[in-house]
């Protein structure tokens, strides 16, 4: 008995000077803490997004493009009338085609979404971790009649609590893909 407590005795030794024990980080209460909109969280590979930012990315292919409020409000808008299911009222949106930000990262458009580029795909995130997919048909004007815009305006006025941005996929009969508070857009491919 005294050796079986002895050996259990030196396990214990061993797992508390084992090299995981000994170069163990520190804890710290802001460890637990999410980080801000300003900064970005501790092994992030990619820099924090600056807040009101809208990110563009497109796989390996194009570098990725933060466009800020001011710069989405000069882009060309458009302004449509969609039924919010969620509301049981129709809403007028003001905002950019997706298709007019995808052309920013070079994307097949037109005549040249054929082919291998048809397996490409977007996706479409919140600041809430909410995220949608879209075929790059569907955000083609050229292919499918009709309006998926990301919004900064909601009958005349600016989103609030919704936004700055919001997608908008005017022929979804209900608004599930449509995201508030969109921080990113990603076009990929499934090739």
């Amino acid at each position: 008995m005294h050796e079986l407590k002895l050996t259990s005795l030196f396990l214990l030794v061993i797992a508390l000077l084992s090299p995981c024990a000994i170069h163990a980080e520190p804890t710290s209460s802001a460890k637990n803490v999410a980080p801000s909109a300003e900064q970005a969280p501790s092994g992030s590979q990619q820099p924090a997004q600056p807040k009101n930012t809208l990110l563009l990315t497109a796989g390996g292919n194009h570098a990725p493009l933060s466009i800020s409020l001011m710069e989405f409000r000069a882009l060309p808008h458009v302004t449509i009338t969609v039924h919010n299911a969620h509301a049981n009222a129709d809403e007028s949106y003001s905002g950019v085609p997706l298709a007019v930000l995808l052309a920013k990262l070079d994307a097949p458009l037109g005549e040249k979404l054929r082919g291998k580029a048809l397996a490409s795909y977007i996706v479409a995130s919140g600041s809430d971790g909410y995220a949608v997919v879209l075929s790059i048909a569907e955000a083609d004007p050229s292919f499918h009649g009709g309006e998926i815009f990301v919004a900064d305006a909601r009958d005349g006025e600016p989103l609030g609590k919704s936004g700055p941005f919001q997608l908008i996929v005017s022929d979804d009969k209900r608004p599930a893909r449509w995201v508030h508070n969109l921080v990113s857009i990603s076009l990929q491919s499934a090739n």
